[in-house]
């Protein structure tokens, strides 16, 4: 059964990285994207890596749908049209996170899977052992430099992101509360008194 689950999963994965570079609708390309990543996480749990499974859906699936909202709003797309076709769009979705939820299902109720792996004995030693805890241990202490530059050069990122996203561009009208708030009567309305002229007959 685990080797069923095993090459489900990854015909599921191959079919999802074909729709990626096939279609021509960057939304179906990145539920597609976002579906193999979610496939590929399966496969790590099933080879007993849940830290990498974890990682590649948090960091990957959450990475992708910040940047594809990213490059939206950089290159002022009509959301409004995009909204027109939800409706059309929301099955591919829909189809998308069942296939996601029944991969948990399957992840979770297969146990512990053994896929052509090491003999028993050197799966039971590694069964005893947390891979999370031990690559923790490493990070933390060996590579916490590296660690922490990386943080850095990824806050930087974050922080030059919302620079270009909040950026005035020239020729363009803000809306400044402040000052609305503080408008008075003088400020909007002028009373210009003009002498009356007689009217002349021609």
């Amino acid at each position: 059964m685990e080797k069923v689950i095993f090459y489900v999963f990854a015909a599921i994965l191959l079919l999802a990285a074909t729709l990626v570079i096939t279609s021509r609708n960057p939304v179906h390309s990145a539920l597609a994207l976002v579906l193999a990543f979610f496939t590929s996480a399966a496969l790590w749990l099933l080879a007993e890596a849940e830290f990498l499974g974890i990682a590649l859906i948090l960091v990957y699936v959450g990475a992708v749908m910040v940047l594809f909202l990213f490059v939206v709003m950089m290159l002022d797309i009509n959301l409004s049209v995009m909204r027109e076709g939800f409706a059309r769009y929301l099955p591919i979705g829909a189809l998308v996170g069942l296939v996601m939820v029944l991969e948990m299902l399957l992840v979770i109720g297969a146990g512990v899977v053994d896929i052509g792996g090491p003999p028993a004995e050197a799966a039971g030693g590694a069964a005893e052992s947390n891979n999370i805890r031990l690559l923790g241990s490493v990070l933390y202490t060996v590579y916490v430099y590296p660690f922490e530059l990386a943080a850095i050069v990824l806050l930087l990122a974050i922080i030059a992101a919302i620079m270009l996203t909040h950026r005035r561009r020239a020729g363009t009208k803000h809306q400044d509360i402040s000052a609305q708030v503080r408008t008075r009567k003088a400020d909007r309305l002028r009373l210009v008194q003009m002498p009356s002229e007689r009217e002349t007959d021609s």
